[in-house]
């Protein structure tokens, strides 16, 4: 396995964390870490190690700006996580929030998958879908009952400049005449602050672990709307349908699997109320990832675009309280 130096940057962060001497020259490899940050893998004498750094201008097409302080937040998500659910996120090792910097437990593809890679080929499992949900029903509920948390993630402003803004609001300019409902989920989503929040729950963002599934990535923590961790996950498990059409049953399976797990560990709120909540903020996050600032790679086709469109469509301008219904009406749409 070829290896390169780590910028000389990211090995000035490391030997300020103390992870290594000053004047050391350690070899690594870059890692795919999507349009948000550097992400490498590190290797000391003692092991490799992961180490990310955020980026102040992300690599997307419009031209979308985040303060790297947000990995300042992300550590400290988890931390939390493993408190309340011990092994759903990597141990931190070290951070130099100046530098946006960050090192963590490095984890090897051959005993922890990447659940996005583990979809495209196949190998959709409910009951792993399953863990997912409960898992993140876990952190919401332990992070829902202690107000200390709540304290350390008040990051409206970066919740809505790399969440709301660029997936919504964006959106809702493209679209004039679904404007209103986009916003409206907004509104919603801002005003329902019950728990801490990851913000990005993809399965671009978890491993398959063999005790469970750990998270990554989660630069856009909040104390927030549990709703939206939720309903995001679920979006991509859908729009997979498209990329992956001989799994649809299965991801649909998923689908279910994920979202009877998650409401079934909700205690800090009534189930229905999240359930509504997710179920509202579905159809908009459907549509962000085709005309939003991020839209998902895999969706290339402009027919498979349009069938994003229409269900989004049609549930914003009659919105539906059960996820099931969600389900249904784009199973409905596949089969045409």
């Amino acid at each position: 396995m070829t290896t390169i130096p780590v910028p000389a940057d990211i090995v000035v962060a490391l030997a300020r964390t103390g992870l290594v001497v000053a004047g050391a020259v350690p070899t690594g490899q870059p890692l795919e870490g999507g349009v948000s940050s550097d992400i490498w893998r590190v290797d000391l004498p003692s092991g490799p190690i992961c180490v990310k750094r955020a980026l102040a201008k992300l690599r997307v097409a419009a031209d979308w700006r985040v303060p790297v302080s947000r990995s300042r937040d992300e550590a400290r998500w988890m931390r939390c996580a493993n408190k309340a659910a011990p092994g759903s996120a990597p141990a931190l090792l070290g951070q130099d929030e100046a530098a946006g910097v960050l090192a963590m437990a490095y984890f090897a593809p051959a005993s922890h998958p990447l659940w996005k890679l583990e979809l495209r080929d196949g190998r959709v499992d409910p009951g792993f879908a399953a863990k997912v949900g409960a898992t993140l029903a876990r952190i919401h509920a332990a992070t829902a009952a202690d107000p200390t948390v709540t304290a350390e993630f008040q990051t409206d402003e970066n919740f809505f400049a790399i969440r709301l803004e660029p997936y919504l609001v964006h959106t809702a300019r493209a679209w004039p005449h679904l404007a209103s409902m986009l916003l409206e989920l907004v509104a919603v989503t801002q005003s329902n602050k019950r728990a801490l929040v990851h913000g990005d729950v993809s399965p671009k963002n978890i491993l398959v672990g063999p005790c469970g599934p750990v998270f990554l990535d989660a630069e856009c923590a909040w104390w927030g709307d549990p709703a939206f961790d939720l309903a995001f996950c679920l979006n991509h498990l859908l729009l997979k349908c498209l990329w992956i059409p001989a799994a649809r049953e299965p991801l649909l399976t998923s689908f279910a699997r994920l979202s009877d797990a998650y409401l079934a560990g909700v205690v800090w709120e009534p189930r229905r109320d999240v359930e509504r909540r997710a179920a509202r903020l579905l159809p908009g996050l459907l549509l962000a990832r085709v005309d939003g600032k991020s839209p998902v790679e895999y969706i290339t086709e402009a027919a498979q675009r349009d069938q994003v469109r229409r269900v989004a469509a049609a549930l914003l301008r009659v919105p539906v309280n059960e996820l099931a219904d969600v389900g249904a009406a784009w199973r409905e749409q596949l089969h045409r």
